[in-house]
């Protein structure tokens, strides 16, 4: 019997549970694989008017979940209110976080989706971690420099070089090393998880214009070229750098897997603004398969029937399609 996968709840305050449980609502539609939501079920049914069953372990979920949806259930305490992060919620959210991460660890799943969750509110239960990427990678024993965030849309992946930093410090940290290894480790889960044999990378430059030769800053030459050329050597399709403002429309996108950007607007502005309601973020690097929906808590919708489930349905359904292709691939090896 094929595992399942996991979803963990998020912050029960937010948007998390009213679109995990439309995610339930559209699998035939949607052709969603048999999953189970890890938290509270208490969330749900304060959203949800639909068919809810708590599960005791993995083993019931498959024959749930043509049913109610299923739900391991974790007690988040006090009685969450709708649009109001407290500690308790958080709690519940960091709990769930853990153990749905351990179960893909175990096998006992095959994929991890994780809810939105409000990094403020992690940190006042003692989260010490920037992200969920951060602590999953660690759980994973995976150094976070060697987690890459890709933002994935139907029609454009995106890789941010330097993620949550000031835009003042971006030139700073950019380095040859930092484009080498994200970009190796891009490769590689464009092949793992998306099944792309020989992966285009396309780099955006720093500058505006890619620094026009040198004339207005000369990141470009300095560090983006060598990388690529480095990159090329080692037989990584590369190329690039490319002005940021010409490289998102289709003609461009159709000549690159993926875009590797240099700062956290300069990649997730397109992707957003093209991809809003179905955009996913999946981490490259990991020995297990996670993916959330790229938007946050909506806490000032949460409760009110108006949060759309298509990027959590696109993370599950991306994550469910990367895990086959992990063990298909783990099978012909």
């Amino acid at each position: 019997m094929t595992a399942p996968l996991v979803v963990s709840m998020g912050d029960p305050a937010g948007i998390g549970p009213e679109i995990i449980a439309k995610a339930w609502a559209e699998r035939h539609r949607t052709n969603l694989p048999a999953f189970v939501m890890v938290g509270d079920a208490r969330a749900i049914e304060r959203v949800w008017q639909g068919p809810v069953r708590r599960v005791a372990d993995l083993s019931a979920v498959a024959s749930v979940f043509a049913e109610a949806l299923p739900v391991l259930q974790l007690d988040s305490g006090s009685a969450v209110t709708l649009g109001s992060p407290d500690v308790d919620g958080a709690r519940c959210a960091f709990d769930a976080l853990e153990q749905a991460a351990g179960l893909v660890r175990s096998g006992a799943a095959r994929a991890l989706v994780t809810g939105p969750v409000s990094k403020a509110q992690l940190y006042s239960v003692g989260f010490l971690h920037p992200g969920q990427t951060e602590f999953i990678a660690e759980r994973c024993g995976i150094s976070p420099e060697n987690a890459v965030m890709m933002l994935a849309g139907p029609g454009l992946r995106v890789v941010p070089i330097t993620v949550h930093v000031p835009l003042a410090a971006v030139s700073g940290m950019l380095s040859i090393d930092l484009l080498l290894a994200k970009a190796r480790v891009t490769a590689r889960g464009l092949q793992r998880n998306f099944g792309i044999a020989n992966p285009r990378l396309a780099f955006a430059g720093f500058n505006p214009h890619a620094g026009e030769g040198g004339a207005i800053g000369r990141e470009e030459i300095e560090i983006i070229e060598p990388a690529i050329a480095q990159l090329r050597g080692e037989g990584i399709d590369a190329a690039g750098p490319f002005a940021a403002d010409t490289m998102f429309g289709a003609r461009a996108r159709a000549g690159y897997d993926a875009a590797l950007c240099c700062y956290h607007d300069q990649a997730l502005v397109p992707l957003k603004t093209l991809f809003f309601d179905d955009g996913v973020n999946i981490t490259l690097g990991l020995p297990i398969v996670r993916t959330s929906p790229d938007h946050g808590t909506a806490f000032d919708i949460a409760g009110q029937d108006r949060a759309e489930p298509g990027a959590m349905i696109a993370a599950i359904r991306m994550a469910a399609d990367a895990a086959e292709r992990r063990a298909e691939s783990a099978s012909c090896s």
